[in-house]
């Protein structure tokens, strides 16, 4: 199939990680925004998540609520964005071209959590605690699992060269997102249960 099957739908657009050793400037907004997920964070866990407000979370870390708006769109985005995509992203496309595209995947893993500190890691096993536990984001959760899956088919068509909209391009992008989402929560939150999604689906997820 050529790539003119390809959809018609935008690219999927990600969060630039910041540039190592960046200016002023990027470095203070990088420590605002986190600033401002850590204080949510523990204001959803001191008194929940439902009862937690744009205006709190804002209070919280010093700013005020259209200063937040400029970095989160709603509280929702708080709790979903995923700050390990840029760094993932990036090392799978920097991943040799003779490996395949689960290879490729399972390095870029391998790769990303390695270079993920304590606090980082920490951080992210709380966000994935919140996303499976608090109803409310159910439905964050199932958009999260649509943009997944028109992230990783654009992936894969660039290491490829087919088209994003192809049937087999997406239909692995579904096994992909929806494999990870399903099976890892918090307490299996880690590159080991992410391997070991991917060596299942290498191995063509024998029963």
């Amino acid at each position: 199939m050529s790539a003119d099957t390809e959809s018609s739908s935008p690219p999927v657009q990600v969060r630039k990680a910041p540039a190592a050793g960046g200016g002023l400037r990027e470095r203070k907004k990088e420590r605002t925004r986190r600033t401002i997920r850590d204080e949510a964070f523990r204001l959803f866990r001191e008194q929940g998540y439902s009862e937690t407000t744009v205006e709190q979370i804002a209070a919280a870390a010093d700013i005020s609520p259209s200063t937040f708006f400029r970095y989160f769109p709603s509280k929702e985005q708080v709790a979903t964005a995923d700050d390990l995509d840029p760094v993932m992203i990036a090392s799978f496309e920097a991943q040799p071209a003779n490996l395949s595209v689960l290879a490729a995947f399972r390095q870029a893993t391998l790769e990303s959590f390695a270079a993920l500190s304590p606090e980082d890691r920490a951080f992210e096993q709380q966000r994935v605690e919140l996303l499976s536990t608090v109803p409310e984001l159910r439905g964050a959760v199932a958009r999260e699992l649509e943009r997944s899956n028109e992230l990783i088919a654009e992936l894969i068509a660039r290491r490829t060269g087919r088209g994003s909209g192809e049937f087999e391009v997406r239909i692995f992008a579904g096994a992909l997102s929806g494999a990870m989402l399903s099976f890892i929560d918090h307490e299996t939150f880690g590159p080991d249960e992410i391997i070991r999604v991917i060596e299942f689906l290498e191995a063509g997820m024998p029963l």
